[in-house]
């Protein structure tokens, strides 16, 4: 056998035995990746599939990094090839596209070869998301935005009759839009609004739908139903 094919022979168990190692490496990572992003979301907009996403699209970008190596043709051949995929899921969040890139970038660190930046990067990724979540646990709930819509017959001055309401259930209010309805007899206000107590937003609403004039009433908060009467 001429010797450079026994060269070659010898080299290929170790070179399988360092595709596999990196391509484990980026499945573990990518799994690192996935209880970051679990403890740093909350959990009713965790959805199972984007998790799995994580973990297989590490390992897939590592076999990529593996693949293109130092050879800038086949580098663009794969981008071109890659190319034809489409995705029709929309991101709900900015922040889940955040871990999209995340786990992009440790499985090419894992592909790469350089497991001590994918660690570092894992490291301080995870630390910055946990400090900005616990930012976020320790703003009080009552902050939280509610878009809260009035109908009221015409003629009605909403400054008037719907301040002491307002005044006794809501921190703050942002009056962002005003709109006629059925046909011009009647006024629809939209607000941003803040609660002192969710617990009491029935009452909040009913108050509202009390007051003479109100025709109706609607208060939501995104991603949650609403609660109208």
């Amino acid at each position: 056998m001429p010797e450079f094919l026994a060269r070659a022979a010898d080299q290929v168990p170790l070179i399988g035995v360092d595709v596999l190692v990196r391509l484990v490496l980026a499945m573990l990572l990518g799994g690192v990746v996935t209880l970051v992003y679990r403890f740093t979301r909350p959990a009713d907009e965790i959805a199972p599939s984007f998790t799995v996403t994580l973990v297989l699209l590490s390992i897939l970008i590592a076999m990529v990094t593996q693949v293109i190596g130092d050879n800038v043709a086949r580098a663009f051949s794969l981008v071109g090839a890659l190319s034809i995929v489409r995705f029709r899921t929309v991101v709900r969040d900015t922040q889940d596209t955040a871990y999209v890139i995340f786990a992009v970038a440790v499985g090419m660190s894992a592909g790469a070869g350089q497991p001590v930046l994918a660690i570092s990067g894992i490291g301080v990724v995870a630390v910055a998301a946990l400090a900005m979540r616990r930012g976020a646990i320790a703003m009080p709930e009552r902050q939280a935005p509610f878009v809260l819509k009035v109908r009221l017959a015409l003629g009605q001055d909403a400054a008037v009759v719907l301040k002491p309401v307002f005044d006794e259930f809501l921190v703050a209010r942002h009056l962002t839009s005003i709109e006629t309805t059925k046909q011009g007899v009647a006024l629809e206000q939209c607000y941003t609004a803040s609660l002192r107590n969710e617990e009491r937003a029935a009452d909040f609403v009913k108050a509202l739908n009390r007051i003479e004039g109100v025709q109706g009433v609607s208060l939501e908060r995104v991603g949650s139903q609403k609660e109208s009467i």
